[in-house]
């Protein structure tokens, strides 16, 4: 007799999900994804699927930069705010809780992803159509399938080599 065994299933349903899974971003990650995407004080930064908000929250804390959190879950949309209270930043940053493939990208200068590789590459048309020239595109660990990146650096961190790309609109 065969067992279906509820990890297998849990693993099944979330293999089949369009939506990634909140996983955070480790922090030696985060900050070298916002220093490949050379963010200064003029930009702003929107994650899409911002979760915990720590990446925006870098952002305008290290480097004084705007940002836009994106976040479809409510929970995790407030837990951002918090955290951006606590850094003190929560006036530089806007919380949206909407649809990353529905939101405006028009403002952006700095979008970063830590999303799936078929998420990348759903936004990847509206991506190149909303940025203007440019503008800067990070995500860890997911490339946008055959789009060439202008550079790839590989961090070492909790023992997983860790690639994070950029793209520059042009």
């Amino acid at each position: 007799m065969l067992l279906a065994l509820p990890w297998t299933l849990a693993g099944a349903a979330a293999a089949e999900s369009p939506r990634p899974r909140f996983e955070p971003t480790p922090m030696d990650v985060v900050w070298k994804m916002l220093e490949v995407a050379e963010v200064k004080p003029t930009d702003v930064v929107y994650d899409l699927g911002c979760g915990d908000g720590r990446i925006v929250v870098e952002a305008a804390r290290r480097y004084g930069a705007r940002g836009v959190c994106v976040e479809i879950n409510p929970k995790l949309l407030a837990e951002a705010r918090a955290n951006a209270r606590g850094a003190g930043v929560e006036d530089r940053i806007q919380f949206r809780n909407e649809d990353l493939l529905q939101v405006s990208l028009r403002e952006a200068t700095v979008v970063t992803l830590f999303l799936s590789a078929q998420m990348n590459l759903e936004l990847r048309p509206r991506l190149q159509r909303d940025l203007r020239r440019g503008a800067r595109v990070v995500s860890h660990f997911h490339s946008m399938g055959d789009w060439k990146w202008d550079k790839v650096v590989v961090v070492r961190s909790y023992f997983l080599n860790r690639d994070i790309f950029l793209w520059t609109i042009k």
